[in-house]
């Protein structure tokens, strides 16, 4: 899982298989400094998630068994919706 802010959406009218009423998203990487880290991704995203908010994606096989009785041809699913997080750094 990685943490990301989400910069854009995608439409296709033409979509694989299984994709039929997924939303897909654009979503940069960023370190718990809030600085981009990574290339960006493009998302399924099940959980309403907008353009500007920070998210947890989950990515590889963990995104596809969100799925059940579906093969979904994506490799990545924002899990959350971050409101805050809070990191100690020890000296």
């Amino acid at each position: 899982m990685f943490l990301g802010k989400v910069i854009g959406s995608v439409w296709s009218t033409q979509k694989e298989e299984g994709m039929e009423n997924l939303k897909l998203l654009v979503v940069q990487p960023v370190d718990w400094n809030d600085k981009e880290g990574g290339r960006t991704v493009i998302a399924a995203d099940r959980i309403g998630a907008g353009v500007g908010e920070k998210v947890i994606v989950s990515s590889g096989s963990s995104a596809r068994i969100l799925f059940p009785g579906r093969t979904v041809p994506i490799d990545a699913v924002i899990v959350g919706i971050v409101d805050s997080y809070e990191v100690t750094q020890e000296k």
